[in-house]
């Protein structure tokens, strides 16, 4: 270093990297609602539920500010962000991308927290829902999906979760205004995949995701997740 140049401040570890189901399903959040900026520091998480962005503060082990974002047509939603080289780093180290609605692919979840790393995108752009099928009598659908605009990041969450409980789910792709891509799973794969994300009886999720979904299990009169 030249003489008379002073370094900065050395960045400071401010969240535990260390994996655990709460790590991945917070880094699941990100993949899916959050936002890493172009400088390098800025790490992004915008929701228009609360309770996700406090699920997602208790997970990083840190009290963040959970503030007012203005969006347009007068729109309102929440978002924490914070600034953190370690943490942005670390993030980058395992996969997620700057641009990640497009650059979204594989990433390094340990296998044994890939379903918590689930369940987070699934609070995030994951959905479920259900009705009465008038073709058939009794009938009663079933349906939980995923969608990224990434099809890259949709293939590899498909082929994950194929090898791990062999189930198939099929792919759509919208060619609307907001292209994306969406993995289904119908009625018995979605019983078996949600019982594999909501395994853990003391898991953190979004609270009307879960009731939603036990609705739906009670219907078919399968037990309610734990």
């Amino acid at each position: 270093m030249e003489r008379g140049l002073k370094r900065g401040p050395k960045p400071k570890k401010i969240i535990d990297d260390t994996w655990r189901p709460d790590l991945a399903y917070a880094i699941g959040l990100l993949a899916s609602d959050g936002c890493l900026s172009n400088n390098g520091l800025l790490i992004d998480l915008t929701s228009n539920d609360r309770e996700q962005l406090e699920n997602y503060s208790k997970c990083l082990g840190v009290s963040f500010k959970i503030s007012e974002k203005s969006s347009g047509g007068g729109r309102r939603s929440l978002r924490v962000q914070f600034k953190n080289r370690i943490f942005y780093d670390f993030l980058l180290s395992i996969g997620l991308t700057k641009k990640k609605s497009l650059t979204l692919g594989q990433l390094a979840i340990p296998e044994e927290y890939f379903f918590d790393f689930l369940r987070g995108c699934f609070d995030g752009d994951g959905c479920s829902y259900s009705y009465w099928d008038p073709r058939w009598k009794s009938s009663f659908m079933f349906y939980v999906g995923f969608t990224s605009a990434s099809k890259n990041f949709i293939d590899w969450i498909r082929e994950e979760i194929k090898n791990r409980i062999e189930i198939n789910g099929h792919t759509t792709e919208s060619k609307r205004k907001n292209h994306c891509y969406q993995i289904k799973y119908a009625k018995y794969e979605g019983i078996k995949l949600v019982q594999a994300m909501y395994k853990n009886k003391k898991c953190i999720c979004l609270t009307r995701k879960k009731l939603k979904i036990n609705e739906c299990l009670g219907t078919m009169g399968v037990p309610p997740l734990a």
